[in-house]
């Protein structure tokens, strides 16, 4: 299959809000920004889907040996392919697409965080380091730029955080900060046995208020000069903050089901803010 083609199929399937914030790119840059996301994409399953611990880690390890491959251009998997002409248009550094993995590889060793300071790593690691990378393949003047991208993919990460806590929690992970747990009155035990209390809610609610600061602290950030450029992930938040209210008006069920926008839905916001931005 053609790589390209191959990265646009994985970015299809994955149904994520991601892909709807593409559609609007040209389509050098739609091309360039699939194949990195295909490449996370490619990662993450490792993390999520494996369950042999081992294996994952041995998949994991394959892919470290192929960035360096793709760096001295002899990319094997299709998606690496796909990457070949990015990295070097875009000159993206390899240390950025090893640190993606090293967050992947989290998930196969780290299922609790004492504290925000250990999670926030673990965030920056699988959403943020992304967030820049892209924001280098959409274009930016200003180095500020980089920092609302950091913000913004940090963001995102609470979003899926808090969506995800019943999903996670079935796979034995906890993603909500063990202090704040506590400061909240609200046992591990809680959430890996679904009981949604009033505690929990409050705990979510104090999710909610923090990713909100992301979302705010990202936006400040961005520089009026390159924000036509940064329409993307512009899009992106447009979805993904409609989607954190959708989750806060529902009561933050989220220990037992998994809120999600219509296709239809997504790809308004992303049309409506695409021409807002």
């Amino acid at each position: 299959m053609d790589p390209n083609q191959y990265c646009q199929d994985k970015a299809a399937a994955s149904g994520s809000s991601f892909y709807y914030s593409f559609m609007f790119l040209p389509p050098p840059k739609r091309r360039a920004i699939v194949a990195l996301y295909a490449f996370c994409r490619e990662v993450d399953d490792i993390a999520d889907e494996c369950t042999d611990t081992n294996v994952a880690h041995t998949k994991l390890a394959w892919w470290r040996a192929e960035v360096a491959d793709l760096y001295r251009g002899e990319p094997h998997h299709p998606v690496s392919q796909a990457l070949a002409p990015v990295i070097k248009q875009f000159d993206l550094p390899a240390e950025q697409l090893l640190e993606i993995i090293d967050g992947m590889e989290m998930d196969l060793t780290q299922h609790r965080y004492a504290d925000f300071k250990s999670l926030r790593l673990y965030c920056h690691r699988v959403a943020g380091v992304v967030g820049e990378l892209s924001a280098v393949i959409f274009g930016h003047t200003e180095r500020a730029t980089l920092r609302y991208a950091a913000d913004l993919g940090l963001a995102f990460q609470l979003t899926n955080i808090i969506r995800d806590v019943g999903e996670d929690a079935r796979r034995n992970r906890i993603y909500l900060p063990m202090d704040e747990l506590e400061q909240f009155n609200v046992s591990a035990s809680d959430i890996l046995n679904a009981r949604e209390t009033d505690n929990f809610r409050r705990l979510m609610e104090f999710q909610y208020q923090r990713a909100q600061h992301f979302y705010e602290q990202a936006f400040a950030a961005l520089p009026h000069a390159d924000r036509k450029a940064q329409r993307t992930g512009l899009v992106m938040a447009g979805i993904y903050r409609t989607l954190l209210e959708e989750i806060r008006s529902e009561g933050f069920k989220v220990l037992t089901q998994r809120t999600a926008l219509t296709p239809l839905r997504k790809l308004w916001i992303a049309w409506r803010t695409w021409m807002k931005a």
